[in-house]
């Protein structure tokens, strides 16, 4: 009967190398594609385009921040506004530049009818833009 040894100079120990072969062949793969495409993506048409004065571009039309607190009080900006004059207000707004946006700020205890009421204005004056401005929920 033969008896084995398990003596470490019989057998050698394997070496850990990386083969280095795959990864260079990968590598000059994707180098040989970014230098046929690099051409391509700059590669435009010669075009002697001509010089044009241009317009300055339209201003932002002015907004009215209306706000109603939660005793419906009604504000313009800081200003507080009484309702009968409400619709004199933004008819002043109107005069000077037709295209004025409302940005309507309403606690959220106001009652709906003070709402009604500054939009229903607001369209008669001409007011034509009107937003709600609101705080992101929760899940926004």
């Amino acid at each position: 009967m033969a008896m084995g040894s398990f003596n470490a100079q019989n057998h050698p120990m394997p070496t850990a190398e990386i083969n280095m072969t795959p990864l260079v062949d990968v590598m000059l793969v994707l180098l040989i594609i970014f230098i046929i495409t690099a051409p391509l993506m700059t590669h435009q048409v010669p075009v002697d385009l001509p010089r044009a004065a241009s317009t300055p571009t339209p201003d932002k039309p002015m907004t009215l921040q209306v706000s109603i607190n939660a005793d419906n009080a009604i504000f313009i900006g800081a200003e507080a506004v009484d309702r009968n004059t409400l619709e004199t207000k933004f008819r002043e707004a109107v005069a000077k530049d037709e295209k004025v946006e409302m940005h309507l700020k309403a606690d959220r205890a106001t009652r709906y009818e003070t709402v009604a009421e500054a939009m229903s204005a607001a369209r008669r004056a001409g007011l034509t833009k009107i937003g709600f401005v609101t705080q992101p929920g929760e899940g926004a």
